[in-house]
Formats: structure tokens, sequence, C-alpha cells
């Protein structure tokens, strides 16, 4: 038994194949691996035997392949011969996965990576400018101790295999980004509401790369638009005009400055005088009995003192105020004032104004109270006289908030509304009238009236009697 190569060296990454040749007349060549463990074919490893030979194909050799290998020859009277082989393995020089450019923090410690491996483990040296750097981590990496621009530019990294003489190298890029620094000309400025005034806001920024500069109130950021007008000048100046503007406007505006290294922001403020304005203010539905919540908003610069005031018969309430049934109560601060009404009756639907007033000047504005209430029953006649034959109309009158829809029963069997052989419905707003047409007995006794909105449900009995009859 022979093998074609007794010792072989394969990179990591390679493939290769053996031949084992037999003289005689073997029953069975098989191959054992470096572990004593019979080869059969796998995705890596492929086997072709004919009658005198034994082809081993190792596909992508690894680092575990590595090993003495036999191959066994078994002849009919079960004696074996065997040859073996030496398979070494070892890694070329490779750079994985090394980014260039790199980038870093100004004023900090940078580790620039250079990921090479090979076996046996290689040398590794740094250079910069061509000149030798000796700031070499255990892991290869190059250390810079507090970074600076100073440091950017290219740095090659060459790694060496003595034992073979092999020699790779990668050159890295390392950029060094240095945080935003910003100041602004003038933090607050003065403006009136509604005169058409412009105020101009202007930071200046400094960094690398080139700060991106944003605007921002109330934690947005600022679009161009017909209000806002944005610029970018030379010598890092960036600019936000705010135009006509109004009592919103005032407040505090943020101008921040981003780069790959930081953010820096400064706050600036717009201080906005304005005359009083009611921005809140709109009608409200109650139910009966419930309690009524009217609540009144109103902006300016002062703020201005909210009051109230009762059409239905002029009375005014402030803040703190109630009136004599204690129904009525107000309280508020800051431009918000709420009027809440405690068992809301019918005779408080009507409208109610609201008045801000200020050292500045003054602003009223109206709302309507509607009040929501369950069906309640208008008529006084419940009781009707008919006889065979002799058609009655028995009405059924409704006042309700929402209007309410209305149906009849009659011994718990509601009558449609296209009637019967005998009754017809005749409905219009609030009022459902029941023609009934006696024509036995069993038409005359209890009609029920039901009533329905989304308050609630209200019924009312009529009785139909025979003329005549007690």
């Amino acid at each position: 038994v022979s093998i074609s190569l007794n010792k072989v060296e394969l990179s990591v990454g390679e493939s290769k194949f053996f031949k084992c040749t037999v003289i005689g007349e073997p029953v069975n060549l098989e191959w054992f691996n470096p572990q004593g463990e019979r080869i059969v074919s796998s995705q890596r490893v492929a086997l072709h035997t004919g009658e005198d030979s034994s082809r081993l194909t190792i596909y992508n050799a690894e680092v575990e392949d590595a090993g003495i290998y036999r191959c066994q020859a078994t002849d009919a009277q079960g004696q074996t011969q065997e040859a073996t082989m030496v398979l070494e393995m070892y890694q070329k020089l490779t750079f994985r996965n090394v980014r260039s450019p790199q980038e870093f923090r100004h004023d900090e410690a940078a580790e620039v990576v250079c990921d090479v491996i090979a076996s046996p483990a290689p040398a590794v040296t740094w250079f910069y400018q061509k000149v030798e750097d000796r700031g070499v981590l255990p892991n290869n990496n190059l250390q810079i101790h507090k970074v600076t621009k100073a440091d950017e530019g290219v740095y090659r990294c060459e790694a060496r295999v003595e034992a073979r003489g092999e020699i790779d190298f990668v050159d890295i890029e390392v950029v060094v980004n240095v945080p935003p620094v910003l100041s602004v000309l003038q933090q607050s400025f003065n403006a009136t509401a509604d005169y058409q005034e412009s105020v101009t806001f202007t930071c200046i920024t400094s960094g690398s790369p080139n700060p991106e500069v944003t605007w921002h109130r109330k934690g947005q950021q600022l679009e161009r638009s017909d209000q806002y007008v944005l610029n970018t000048m030379e010598a890092g100046r960036s600019t936000l005009t705010i135009r006509n503007i109004i009592q919103g406007d005032g407040g505090d505006y943020t101008c921040r400055a981003t780069n790959k290294a930081g953010a820096e922001e400064r706050e600036l403020f717009l201080k906005v005088f304005v005359q009083p304005h009611i921005t809140q203010l709109r009608n409200v539905t109650a139910v009966e009995g419930s309690a009524a919540m009217i609540p009144c908003v109103a902006e300016g610069e002062p703020l201005p003192e909210i009051s109230w005031r009762r059409a239905s018969d002029g009375q005014s309430f402030a803040d703190g105020d109630k009136s004599q049934d204690g129904r009525v109560d107000v309280r508020g601060r800051h431009g918000k004032s709420m009027l809440t009404i405690s068992g809301v009756k019918l005779t408080d639907l009507g409208r109610f104004d609201c008045e801000a007033l200020s050292r500045i000047g003054g602003h009223q504005k109206s709302m309507f109270l509607d009040i929501e209430y369950m069906p309640k029953f208008q008529t006084n006649q419940t009781i009707f006289y008919s006889w065979e034959g002799n058609p009655v109309n028995i009405s059924c009158d409704v006042k309700s908030n929402p209007p309410a829809t209305m149906l009849w029963r009659r011994e718990r069997l509601t009558i449609s509304a296209e009637g019967t052989a005998n009754t017809r419905i005749h409905t219009t707003d609030g009022k459902s009238l029941l023609e009934v047409t006696p024509v036995s007995d069993r038409d005359f006794g209890r009609y029920n009236c039901t009533a329905r909105n989304n308050i609630g449900v209200k019924y009312q009995e009529f009785i139909l009697a025979q003329a005549g009859k007690c």
C-alpha cells in the first residue's frame, strides 16, 4: 500500500487530493482520519474507490484537518496493510474585514483596528508617513492617545511571517471628527404680535466635519416655509428669520449643531407682546341634571383676566364667584377659566359670554349651552271614548331633546307604523296620533305610547273606553 504524497503542507481554504494505490487483490480499501475514524464522503470530503486504488479529496481545508491519515487495504483472508500521510495546515496572511476609513472623536483614545491572521502568528508593524509607529497593542491594533486633527492621514498596517518570507499590508485612512462648537450673537428678542414684524436669530458654528445646523421649537424641527426663512452662510453662520410674528411665536427656540463627533445647542428666546385673544370657547351640550363644564382659554401678553356673563339675566361671574343657588361656579388661572353648572336645569339653556381683559385691551366671545333631556309627555287627556265603527284619534304629545322616536303598543304587541286593518299612525315632530276604528269589544282597552331618545325612555298609557259603558 502506498500514498502518492507522504507529507503535505496545505493552506487554509485550499483543496487537495491524495491517491492510495494497492498492489495485490484487496477486497476492501478504506481511509481513516487523524482521530482514527473511518472516512466517509461528506460536503468537504470526497472518496473515489476503484479495484486497486482510492482517491481522498479534501475541499476548503481547515486547521482542524491537520494530522496523520491512514489508507488501509484488507485482503480475502482478513489481512491488512496500510500507508500513512501527514497533513500539515497553515494559515496564509489574511486581513479580515479591515475598515477604511476609521473615524474617531477628537481628544479621545483611538484604536485603529487591523485584524490579520496567519500561522504561525504574524509580526505586525504600523507606519505613518513612512515612519514606523511604536503604539502597537498586543492585539496588533494601533493606539493613539488623545487623537487630534494632526493625527489624520493614511496609516499602513504591515504583516510578516518570517518562516515563509510572506508579507502583506493594508492602508487605513484615519479620520478625526471634532465636535461642534456653537455661539450666538444675541440670545433674546422682543416683538409685538400682529404688526407684521420679523426677527432674525444667528448661530455661528465650527467643527469637523462641518456641522449641520437645525432649528427647533417645542421639540419639533423647523422647516422652510412662508413663516420661517432658514439660511446657511459662510464662516459657519446660520440664521432663522421669523416673519409676520403672531402670539404663538413667542417662547424658546433652539439652534442645534450636529456632526459625527457630537452635538451642541443653544437656547434663544422670543418675547411677544399681544392683546388678549380668546382661543378656545365652544358650544356645550349637557344632560339635564348633570354638570356642564364650559372652558374658556385666552392668550395674551400679559395674560388676561377672564370673566363670564349669563345672557338670560345679565349676571356676571369672575374667578371664585358663585351664583345665589350655588350651582354656578367659576375657577381659573393663567389664561384659563372653567364655568361649572351643577344640576343643570332647562332654564340654564342659552348664551354665555366670556371676556378676557388685560391692560393692553380686551376680547369677548359667546357660546351656547344646549340642554338634552329625556322625553316629557305634554298630553293631559289619557281617556278617550268611542263605539264600534266610530274612528277616534288618540294623541301622544312629547317634548324632548334630542327628538324622540315614538311607537304604540297594544297588549305588549307593537303596532306597526304602517298600521293595521283598523288602526293608523300619523307622526309629526313631537306628536304621534293613533287612529283607531273599533270593530269589536277587543279593540277597547289600554294603549301604550313609548317615547325614546338617547337620554332615556318614557311611557304613557291611554285608555280607549266604549261610550255608554262604565
